[in-house]
């Protein structure tokens, strides 16, 4: 399905690459985070904040309450679990 998923940066990886290590749940993966990044702040700065993650991209800012939230309802749903498959690299 391919919803967006809410994950916290954990770690910068490739700073010339934009990459940075993300977690939800346990699971970990390396993502692109070009999409949030701020010109005028290092990528440093994304550590611990919460994004929306849809196919390898970090593609907006959330806050830890919205990250909650979405995780819950994606569980309600089962969707969680799919989305979280996904995030394993094949």
């Amino acid at each position: 399905m391919c919803l967006g998923i809410p994950v916290q940066i954990k770690s910068i990886t490739d700073p010339d690459k934009m990459l940075a290590l993300a977690e939800v749940k346990g699971v970990r993966r390396e993502i692109n985070v070009t999409l949030v990044s701020e010109p005028a702040e290092p990528l440093e700065a994304l550590i611990g904040r919460w994004v929306l993650l849809h196919v390898g991209f970090a593609v907006s800012r959330i806050d830890e309450d919205e990250a909650r939230i979405t995780l819950e309802l994606l569980a309600e749903t089962g969707a969680v679990e799919e989305e979280l498959a996904a995030m394993v690299p094949q």
